[in-house]
């Protein structure tokens, strides 16, 4: 997607999509204006613009970089942020998004790489917002942080279906690649919480601290968003807390199988011991064996057997082993 400009008039409430040299122009006349880049496509003109708009030149070697973590810069002539987004994947997995922001008196710019949801949603709706509430360039900054933390909940959901799958995936018949999904899906919170503690810190900088890049009035409303973000951290714990109660249950059900079967071999071995030791008596080969020549030995035998067979299958009743 090539470059694209948005000329915004808070006085007339007018916006308009500009190309880059009107643009330009309008930001030395005093107007606000919304870059919109992607560093993908390889003739975005990108260290031009950030030129031309005399971006700090340590903001510019930032942003050519390829290194991007959810940060807070503040700079003398601008605000530079990153904001990472996040889906979950075809395969299950977290799949990251940074977005580079940099905030000036009179323009912000977005840098992204590829597709970003949230930019797109923000190009989707902004409008109408501008056209009902907008009193500052401020406005498109929460117009970012307030498309970005619903994508956050949106993945908080889709763990949230994922967790309560794998709970009744581990009531039913399961094999031993069970252990390796949910220490899977415990990553994965793990690297989500990894990605909303830095944006939480963000958004308190950004609605505690004073700047000329951030709007007194829009502070309030920034801060709302850290105690939602504050909430989809907690749900997240809540949801690894969930796997883990579900995964030890689990345990201690295939414990429980176990000790059954383990009780039933342990009866069986119980009755069939004494059997053993008598079979292995009258199997020795001495010449003399009183009951082999006895007419009722082999009767005799039986007798016992089933009198220690009897007796044992009581005291085991007795003692609940049965």
């Amino acid at each position: 997607m090539p470059p694209t400009a948005i000329e915004f008039d808070f006085t007339t409430k007018v916006e308009r999509s500009v190309d880059l040299d009107t643009a330009y122009k309008g930001v030395e006349d005093g107007r606000f204006v919304w870059f919109d880049l992607d560093l993908e496509v390889e003739d975005t003109p990108t260290r031009e613009i950030l030129c031309k708009l005399k971006v700090d030149a340590d903001v510019i070697e930032d942003v050519m970089g390829y290194e991007v973590d959810t940060r807070y810069d503040l700079h003398e002539h601008c605000l530079h942020l990153v904001l990472t987004s996040c889906k979950v994947g075809g395969s299950g997995g977290l799949e990251l998004h940074p977005t580079e922001v940099v905030i000036g008196e009179r323009y912000l710019i977005t840098l992204r790489r590829g597709k970003v949801t949230f930019i797109d949603m923000v190009r989707k709706h902004y409008r109408a917002d501008f056209m009902r509430f907008a009193k500052s360039p401020s406005f498109l900054l929460y117009e970012l942080w307030d498309h970005l933390v619903d994508a956050y909940q949106a993945v908080a959901h889709t763990f949230e279906d994922r967790v309560e799958q794998m709970q009744a995936l581990l009531m039913g018949k399961v094999d031993d690649t069970i252990f390796a999904k949910v220490s899977e899906l415990q990553a994965d919170l793990l690297h989500f919480r990894k990605v909303l503690l830095p944006a939480r810190s963000v958004l308190t900088e950004l609605s505690t601290r004073k700047t000329i890049f951030v709007s007194e009035a829009t502070q309030p409303f920034l801060a709302n968003f850290v105690g939602t973000i504050e909430r989809v951290l907690a749900d997240v714990m809540v949801d690894r807390e969930i796997l883990s109660e579900s995964l030890n249950l689990y345990m201690s059900v295939v414990g429980h199988r176990t000790n059954r079967v383990m009780n039933k071999l342990t009866v069986v071995s119980v009755i069939f011991l004494p059997l053993t030791f008598l079979c292995g008596v009258y199997g020795m080969n001495f010449e003399v064996l009183p009951e082999t020549k006895w007419q009722f030995g082999y009767l005799f035998f039986w007798g016992i057997a089933a009198g220690i067979v009897a007796t044992l299958l009581y005291i085991m009743r007795k003692a609940q082993l049965l």
